[in-house]
């Protein structure tokens, strides 16, 4: 009988780097990781901010007042003043605070990619309006199109980091603001099936588009039932008033059961106070106002508390979407909505830069991460915006993706346990090879326990100018086109695809 022949040393070593090679079978930091481990600001501080906010909504109130919110609010035990206001008593506030929905599930059409929003988990995501788009070919931006939202759709859907996709650009090539809306809804459909978001130019505008949501939900009412979609609205405009074509868009949207985020998006020096801590008093006070219309309207009705603290350059009133104070802001906006109990919605990584540059890595790079360590629950903007939100860039998506990996990562923190603290391991390596290279409890830590970039460059310097000397923006470039030519989905069939051109305006892009 023969025998086989022994493996040779060196092939043994060549399994070995090909299993250290491989990626990981395990995320070792998947979306959804637990934040709020950075708190800016003391207990003292959030009740003196919270108390003021209360004191704005009893004493100040709120202006312009639709009729009809007025009427509800007064119903539900605000006060109607002399000079035109609406005051909220701290005890309205309280019990909508008290009945509000503190945790709710926005539903994919995929149910695996469905996510839990509220409690401590976080998750990164999208935003934004962006009227331009950074080009691939020419490096500089031209005004964004159609096919950019189709495309930036279809590309972030193969990106395991960004857990949902609201619109990041809109089309002025559409100048009909309900063929704009209608077309939006579709690409976001057609290209993906993580949770989605839009807005809504005007009320009128719900009811249409949802009899499209629910042809692709599978029928009349379907889409209610299971809603995936959600929508951004910002009914109150700083400082401390309403807006009436905003509300009336948060009427509509209840009566289908879709849920929201409203938005207070006050500007730090320009439409609330330049002090950090009035600031957040007064933007508190105003997305409190939108929580109580809100279950005032429909008591637990999920809506995400998104108050995002914006920020302009005090020299020269531009807006600013990177810097410490916005990084500041937002983590402690995080902190205390967490306080409060209510589903946080904060914007990051709104870098000023126009090129995929240093500037980009290091506004995004703060901003993100101290939302996530204050436990932002959605972290909107923080994928593929640039430029202040005026600009959105396919090569931002690709980098962005890997950014977000290493926040996860870095949520997840050091699981300490028996095996963990490695004893056993430590006096192995140390009496018998001298190091822990190819040890068990090394191998099975490679795989658990570390995140290994896609895209970050980790050669010695003779490798990378071998290899072409690229950098961060080039990788990018080459995934994101990659992407874009191989990934093509159609998650609307034949059927459902003809059902909703026979009823709307769709505009097919080449």
């Amino acid at each position: 009988m023969s025998k086989k022949p022994p493996k040779s040393r060196r092939s043994g070593r060549q399994h070995r780097l090909a299993q250290r090679a491989a990626p990981p079978k395990v995320n070792p930091a998947p979306a959804g990781q637990i934040g709020g481990q950075y708190r800016p600001l003391s207990e003292a501080d959030l009740k003196d901010i919270y108390q003021t906010a209360l004191r704005l909504l009893s004493d100040l109130g709120m202006g312009e007042v639709p009729d009809r919110l007025r009427d509800d609010l007064v119903a539900a035990g605000a006060i109607a003043t002399d000079n035109g206001r609406v005051s909220f008593p701290n005890t309205l506030v309280e019990d909508a605070i008290a009945m509000s929905a503190k945790t709710f599930v926005l539903h994919g059409r995929d149910p695996d990619r469905s996510i839990e929003v509220g409690g401590d988990k976080v998750y990164f995501g999208t935003g934004g309006a962006a009227v331009n788009t950074l080009d691939m070919e020419t490096g500089l931006y031209r005004p964004s199109t159609l096919k950019d939202l189709h495309d930036f759709t279809r590309l972030q859907d193969t990106l395991d980091n960004v857990a949902w996709f609201t619109r990041c650009c809109i089309a002025p090539d559409l100048p009909d603001n309900f063929d704009l809306d209608v077309n939006t809804a579709y690409a976001l459909m057609r290209n993906t099936t993580k949770p989605v978001a839009t807005a809504f130019t005007i009320a009128e505008h719900v009811d249409p588009i949802v009899k499209m949501l629910d042809i692709a939900a599978g029928g009349e009412g379907k889409f209610a039932k299971r809603p995936f979609l959600k929508t951004h609205i910002s009914p109150v405009i700083s400082p401390m008033r309403f807006g009436e074509d905003a509300v009336e868009v948060v009427y509509e949207c209840i009566k289908h059961n879709i849920p929201m985020s409203c938005i207070t998006a006050a500007q730090a020096g320009a439409t609330a106070p330049a002090t950090m801590a009035g600031f957040l008093a007064q933007s508190l006070a105003e997305t409190l106002a939108s929580l109580v219309m809100v279950n005032v309207i429909s008591p637990g009705f999920p809506m995400v508390f998104s108050n995002w603290p914006l920020v302009i350059d005090l020299r020269s009133g531009a807006f600013a979407g990177g810097g410490g104070e916005t990084t500041l802001l937002n983590a402690a906006s995080a902190q205390l909505s967490n306080w409060l109990g209510l589903p946080s919605g904060v914007a990051c990584s709104m870098t000023d830069a126009k090129a995929i540059d240093a500037q980009y890595g290091v506004e995004k790079g703060m901003t993100s991460l101290a939302a996530a360590l204050a436990g932002g629950n959605l972290i909107y903007e923080s994928s593929g915006m640039t430029a202040a939100l005026l600009g959105a860039s396919f090569e931002a998506f690709i980098l962005d993706d890997e950014m977000h990996a290493m926040t996860y990562r870095t949520l997840r923190g050091v699981e300490v346990s028996e095996e963990n603290l490695g004893f056993d391991a430590i006096c192995a390596a140390i009496l018998g090879d001298g190091h822990f290279l190819g040890a068990d409890h090394t191998y099975k830590a490679m795989e658990r326990d570390y995140h290994y970039p896609k895209l970050a460059d980790r050669e010695q310097p003779r490798t990378w100018a071998e290899n072409g000397a690229l950098d961060a923006w080039d990788r990018a470039k080459t995934k994101a086109q990659e992407v874009l030519d191989s990934h093509h989905p159609e998650y609307l069939n034949a059927d459902q695809d003809a059902q909703i051109r026979a009823a709307f305006k769709i505009i097919d892009q080449s």
